[in-house]
């Protein structure tokens, strides 16, 4: 609730429906993929986390299902800080979800504009590729990302978050009360928003991403959340917490526990008809789908009334 992290890789299936609905991207555009990915005329190579790149041409259904940073570089900075701001708001990130609890943080989905109020400074290129991974300056609650998840769920239609003290607690359907301990305009602002119209075709490429994420034979979160008695839809992140030098490789070893990178995992289930929305961040601990997927699944199985799988799998980030 007012937990604040860099999202990392958990924000990819949002921005990837900002590059289709802009029109940045048809749903075929490919890049290939080096392991890097380098600004015009600037010498500075922006690592993907895998080195070596993925293998050869990558598409968004790949870059989300292997977690390509390499495709984000290039589409976030052809989509631009502008639009991501933009998108990025409509899910919700750096404002309100509206919960009823206080002090909820409101993260920051950053711009233009903030970075010149708050740091004097002009936004740069290489902020924007920064942001495409769910780095740089952007910051989210593990609450936004459990809404803009359920947002993604529910293809545009936002639900403000409630909490429930009990199994079966009734939800008194009138808005009023749901909103009770909100401001007058935040209570306005969330009535008055409309669905994300999207087209139904991208909001299925990128679901269909999310699915191979946990069941692809090449998604980050195959190994470690394996024997499911259905499907989930979800996206794994790590965040850094220590900067890396350009040439130097992330060394778990060199590093006290607090300077570890902290790892996400945001899943939806059932796929095809959703009915609960999950966000885990595991501070400090490491890699997404190895730590922080497992603790989703058992959340998950408990709520759809599956047996506890105790297994914890390694896996990648």
């Amino acid at each position: 609730l007012r937990g604040q992290y860099p999202p990392g890789s958990t924000v990819k299936p949002f921005f990837g429906l900002a590059a289709l609905d802009a029109g940045v991207i048809a749903p075929a555009y490919s890049i290939y993929d080096p392991g890097f990915y380098q600004l015009e005329n600037d010498e500075h190579k922006y690592r993907d986390w895998k080195r070596g790149g993925h293998g050869g041409r990558i598409n968004l259904h790949k870059a989300i299902e292997q977690s390509c940073d390499t495709f984000y570089y290039d589409v976030g900075f052809k989509t631009g800080i502008d639009s991501l701001h933009q998108y990025g708001t409509l899910f919700g990130f750096g404002r309100a979800t509206g919960v009823d609890l206080p002090g909820e943080a409101k993260g920051l989905m950053p711009s233009r504009a903030w970075k010149r109020g708050a740091q004097g400074l002009a936004w740069y290129p290489g902020d924007t590729v920064n942001v495409s991974i769910g780095q740089g300056f952007m910051l989210a609650t593990p609450m936004q990302l459990a809404a803009a998840t359920a947002h993604l769920a529910n293809r545009g239609v936002r639900k403000v978050p409630r909490l429930v003290m009990r199994r079966g607690e009734a939800v008194d359907a009138d808005a009023g009360d749901v909103m009770g301990g909100m401001s007058t305009a935040l209570k306005n602002e969330l009535l008055e928003e409309e669905p994300l119209s999207f087209r139904d075709g991208h909001w299925q490429i990128v679901v269909d991403a999310m699915v191979a994420v946990v069941h692809g034979t090449k998604g980050t979160a195959s190994r470690a959340v394996t024997g499911l008695e259905y499907q989930m839809a979800g996206k794994t992140g790590t965040a850094q917490v220590v900067g890396i030098k350009q040439d130097e490789k992330y060394d778990a070893s060199k590093l006290a526990k607090l300077q570890l990178d902290h790892a996400l995992f945001i899943a939806f289930a059932p796929a095809d008809q959703p009915r609960i929305a999950v966000a885990v961040i595991v501070e400090n601990g490491e890699h997404g789908s190895s730590t922080a997927a497992p603790v989703a699944r058992r959340v998950i199985d408990g709520y759809l009334g599956y047996p506890a799988d105790n297994e914890v799998s390694d896996g990648g980030i």
